[in-house]
């Protein structure tokens, strides 16, 4: 996992000291994507995000992934719900300048397995964070990701941007104890690394959040930490030295009560339960 190393050899983190519908985001044209509305962590990067339907005056979303969780790797098995927290991040404009401080007062959602998420809500709304900063939060695709499409990859981290695209889905993906499902394969050498834990994949036609940045075989070991292997339906594990992988995120969408409450109950929902 992406952040893995970083911590490993002591890189200093970069981070320094009306209820109207939104409406639709606007479609950003190819290689636009920048590192505005990315949100800087003391270990990863992350992302100020929001559903389809959320409105100027709920409470901002902050996306990372499950193995950027303040606690450390959640364990497999594991799904933590409406936890309290404190998690501060540094919120940057589209140059990767910072804008401000951002604090989280609660884990609204957060796994390791079947995906690899971390969804904080803010202290602040969309509109307080709009009206100081004059940010707009990225948006969650409500929509299955689409192979061969353009992506790119801010990572806050590193304030660095990934111009790549989508290889393909991957129905089982191992690392360690940890499982995931249908996840994101990238091209060929999108090399994502260390500290780009928890970036937002964003479609660039879209301008929207397909998915989250979390992994790559870094030494070409098999199902190995840092080392993850694609598994298929019969168990045969495959291996490919320098491939990167992201998780998807219109999973959230699909577990949406009426008030933008993430209910693991609904029908159709798809992240995984504890």
């Amino acid at each position: 996992m992406r952040v893995r190393r970083v911590l490993a050899l002591g890189v200093a983190a970069l981070a320094a000291a009306g209820g109207a519908l939104f409406g639709p985001a606007p479609a950003q044209a190819v290689n636009a994507v920048s590192l505005g509305s990315t949100i800087a962590l003391s270990n990863c990067s992350a992302s100020l995000v929001r559903y389809p339907t959320s409105v100027s005056t709920d409470r901002a979303l902050m996306l990372t992934n499950g193995h950027c969780y303040e606690g450390g790797f959640i364990a497999a098995g594991t799904v933590l719900q409406n936890r309290t927290s404190t998690r501060t991040g540094t919120l940057l404009n589209s140059s990767g300048a910072a804008l401000g401080r951002v604090r989280a007062d609660r884990v609204l959602y957060a796994t390791m397995t079947g995906t690899d998420v971390t969804l904080y809500r803010l202290t602040s709304t969309y509109a307080a964070l709009t009206n100081s900063y004059g940010v707009t939060a990225l948006t969650i695709s409500g929509s299955h990701p689409v192979s061969g499409s353009a992506m790119a990859i801010p990572s806050s981290y590193w304030k660095e941007i990934w111009n790549c695209s989508i290889n393909g889905f991957v129905p089982t993906l191992r690392e360690d104890e940890w499982t995931w499902k249908d996840s994101i394969r990238y091209s060929t050498g999108c090399d994502t690394i260390p500290g780009t834990s928890g970036s937002p994949i964003v479609d660039t036609a879209s301008g929207q959040v397909v998915g989250i940045n979390n992994t790559g075989n870094e030494s070409g070991e098999m199902c190995t930490l840092d080392n993850p292997c694609e598994v298929a339906a019969d168990g045969t594990t495959t291996v490919i030295e320098g491939q990167s992988y992201g998780q998807e995120t219109y999973w959230f969408t699909t577990c949406l009560t009426s008030a933008r409450v993430i209910d693991l109950t609904i029908s159709g929902c798809l992240l995984p339960k504890p």
